[in-house]
């Protein structure tokens, strides 16, 4: 009696025992969905930085018309994506600004852009009116600046300063590097030095990218 229940249980307990060893096994393998995740903006780190910022003509448009409107410092959330080393600005958004919280020579946000509703923003941007100082870096030096080091406490990928015809900006590599706008009228002062901190390069366009 006792011989034949324990074939009886042994006869259940091994179907259920395999299949519960190929639960396990499914249980271990990585999800499809994060394989082929790519990488999010505040992932990007100095080994993948990126090495050139591309500005659509409804961007590079904003920022003109924005540098020559105000004697304030503005600030806006670059919106856009990274593609194989290269930072596409589609457009910029205004960022949450209180109008006392900005100044000629500063500016502070409300609130991160995210919050603000911008989603697919790859960075932060905003102007210096004199067209002066635009640096991340101390010329000469490896110290921060004010601008480097909020950077730094960031996760954008890059952080932008418009700067009269020129926007210079900063990935993970913290290498400074400048795109041309093309346009001297916004220039109300001497530019400043093209001596950086860390070597400014002049990489990118401001050609229209995708869709305005």
């Amino acid at each position: 009696m006792i011989a034949g229940s324990m074939g009886t249980l042994l006869r259940v307990l091994r179907p259920l025992g395999a299949t519960l060893g190929i639960v396990s096994l499914l249980a271990l393998q990585p999800e499809p969905a994060r394989l082929a995740r790519s990488a999010a903006p505040h992932e990007v780190s100095a080994a993948n930085a990126p090495r050139a910022l591309v500005l659509s003509e409804q961007a590079r448009r904003f920022l003109l018309l924005q540098y020559r409107s105000f004697s304030t410092e503005f600030m806006g959330c670059m919106i856009g994506e990274v593609q194989a080393g290269v930072v596409v600005v589609k457009r910029i958004a205004p960022a949450d600004v209180e109008p006392e919280e900005s100044t000629p020579t500063r500016v502070i946000p409300k609130q991160t852009c995210e919050r603000a509703g911008w989603s697919g923003t790859v960075g932060m941007i905003h102007s210096h009116p004199t067209g002066e100082r635009c640096w991340y870096y101390f010329p000469g030096t490896q110290v921060p600046s004010s601008d480097g080091q909020s950077f730094r406490l960031n996760d954008y990928p890059v952080d932008a300063i418009m700067c009269g015809d020129r926007v210079v900006w900063i990935s993970r590599s913290l290498v400074e590097r400048a795109t041309p706008l093309g346009d001297r009228r916004a220039v109300r002062s001497a530019p400043a030095r093209p001596q950086r901190g860390n070597g400014t390069q002049h990489t990118g366009s401001s050609d229209p990218v995708g869709g305005e």
